[in-house]
């Protein structure tokens, strides 16, 4: 995906709600027309209060009332309709981020933190959307103002109003100055914002491990410390703003005093009646806001501006793992699985596979043991293309995995984790998952299979009980046969078991060893194990070492040869 540059990285999305903003627009042109009208109302007023002419003044207040009434009209449709430009700009911004986080490598996901990208996807996409309906609803609004306010005054008195701009210049050094201090300080602010969003997101997801070792007094003053950071960066922030409205509030409030010794001296000299002069008043009274408006969104356009290069930081993160333009769909394969001459790693200098090759035929089971580290999970995340190879080839069915589609290669390969993660919502969905319009006679049946269907019927809601975040109202076991059933339901001609027994007592992992052996059956199926028991019946046995395959066989072969695999057996089973 190509990337325009910062400057213009929102023109697309400002140009799809083209119609939205420049609707806005006209209601804006409309809503400044009324400010000159004001100010000449008001000098208006002022002469007949000063003749005590009653009819004049309700006549005149009449024509006020009836400009006010307008005026809140086309206000009204300025800021609802670039609402719904700056929040429809929002969604899109946030379904492209969410999207491009979906297709990046797990390699990303490994080193990224959770709460961060919670953080940029919400309240940093909520400040651009709210700085975009700013620059619309007010800050554009009020240039117009101080343009057509600026244009009255000049026609009631120019001399008056080249003299008004004395500090004008002085004022614009200022709000530059402390805007860049405010974006760099806004940028600490928002990163220490995102390190606590994710502190808190680990310290939650592991809440248990924290309980269990009483390390609630670490992880508070952990989280303390980072709050206290926090604090002292929007702190800093808050100091400069805070400096910003004294200065600028005293440079206004001399400008107006600068103004009436002016005025004075102008209607002596005969240049402007009083009525001209209560008349400029106002129209300077109604420039005090949009002045006020315009400082105030400087500000929180440089704290948007800080949000849009953080989004922009994501979106310029590529995936490793890219799919060939011309892939073809992968479907009804056999399962034939080869691993070819397989070498990989995770850093260039630290090789953790080398030279794999191996053959897995449908129906046959293979398994692969070997120390924490040897490499087992790393040949079986190639395989999905969670990674790519670095040298070699891995072939399904003779076609090479890189020549396919992701989604289509995916779909042939069903897993079952050892750490089984369920999402929010009903039992159901999460066997079903990722199918929106599933048939419950088939979640049933996948159910059946996994041995989950006896347990699920007896919940209060059967397939429709709300499991709540990651299952954690069910059981290990539990969760583990709905991770089955999950694999089942894609019905894949490839499995893959990670460890999927390994965490649980012995009456669950017989029920789940049960229903694994059921969905074996005409599968190519991968089995990676610490626990030798559940390899006796594989077909093959591969015993890894720091990334090489040392040992191939069955397990009768394997205990026959005495090497590794027979040491392990005999630590497991002897040694009891």
């Amino acid at each position: 995906m190509k990337l325009p540059s910062k400057s213009n990285y929102l023109l697309p999305y400002l140009r799809r709600e083209g119609k939205t903003i420049s609707l806005a627009f006209s209601c804006t042109i409309g809503f400044t027309i009324f400010w000159p009208i004001l100010a000449w109302l008001a000098g208006r007023m002022a002469q007949y209060v000063g003749e005590g002419d009653i009819n004049s003044i309700i006549y005149f207040a009449g024509i006020a009332a009836i400009v006010f009434l307008l005026r809140g009209v086309v206000q009204y449709g300025q800021d609802t309709l670039m609402a719904k430009a700056a929040l429809q700009i929002s969604l899109d911004l946030r379904k492209l981020v969410y999207s491009h986080l979906q297709s990046l490598s797990l390699n990303y996901f490994q080193l990224a933190k959770t709460g961060d990208l919670a953080y940029r996807l919400t309240e940093d996409i909520d400040r651009i959307g709210e700085v975009i309906n700013k620059i619309f609803q007010q800050f554009i609004p009020s240039i117009l103002q101080l343009i057509v306010v600026l244009g009255y005054m000049v026609y009631i008195n120019w001399r008056l109003t080249i003299a008004t701009f004395i500090v004008a210049p002085i004022m614009a050094v200022l709000i530059t100055l402390f805007g860049a201090q405010l974006l760099e300080l806004t940028r600490k602010s928002q990163n220490r914002v995102s390190n606590l969003s994710a502190l808190v997101t680990e310290v939650f997801s592991g809440i248990r491990l924290v309980q269990a070792f009483t390390a609630e007094e670490y992880e508070i003053n952990r989280f303390a410390l980072e709050a206290e950071n926090n604090r002292k960066s929007k702190l800093s922030a808050e100091k400069i703003k805070a400096l910003q409205f004294v200065v600028v509030g005293f440079l206004e409030a001399m400008s107006v005093i600068f103004l009436f010794f002016l005025g004075a001296w102008q209607i002596s000299e005969q240049n402007m009646t009083g009525t001209d002069f209560v008349s400029y008043i106002a129209a300077v009274a109604l420039l005090i806001d949009p002045i006020s408006v315009t400082t105030n969104n400087y500000n929180e356009f440089k704290q948007g501006q800080a949000s849009i290069e953080r989004i922009y930081e994501l979106l310029e993160i590529q995936p490793l793992i890219i799919e060939k333009s011309d892939a073809i769909e992968l479907s009804n394969i056999n399962g034939l699985v080869e691993y070819r001459n397989v070498s990989f790693a995770y850093n260039p200098d630290q090789p953790v596979l080398t030279n794999i090759n191996l053959t897995a035929r449908q129906s046959e089971v293979i398994a692969l043991v070997g120390t924490s580290g040897a490499g087992k999970s790393t040949i079986i995340n190639l395989l999905p293309r969670f990674y790519d190879v670095i040298s070699g080839e891995i072939l399904i069915d003779n076609i090479n995995i890189k020549d396919v589609t992701i989604k289509s290669l995916r779909q042939q390969i069903g897993i079952v984790p050892q750490d089984t993660n369920l999402f929010s919502g009903t039992i159901a969905e999460n066997i079903a998952f990722g199918i929106t319009n599933f048939d419950i006679q088939d979640v049933e049946k996948a159910a059946k299979i996994a041995n989950a269907h006896q347990f699920i019927s007896t919940l209060t809601q059967g397939y429709y009980t709300y499991v709540g975040e990651r299952g954690i109202s069910l059981s290990g076991g539990q969760r583990q046969r709905i991770a089955i059933a999950r694999a089942i339901f894609l019905n894949p001609k490839i499995l893959i078991l990670d460890e999927a027994t390994s965490s649980l007592d012995s009456e669950s992992e017989t029920l789940v060893q049960e229903a694994l052996e059921r969905i074996m059956e005409q599968r190519t199926v991968f089995v990676i194990a610490h626990r030798l028991a559940t390899v006796r019946k594989a077909s093959k046995i591969l015993v890894l070492e720091q990334g090489i395959i040392v040992e191939s066989g069955n397990h009768e072969q394997l205990l026959e040869q005495q090497g590794r695999y027979a040491r392990f057996h005999a630590q497991q089973f002897l040694n009891r």
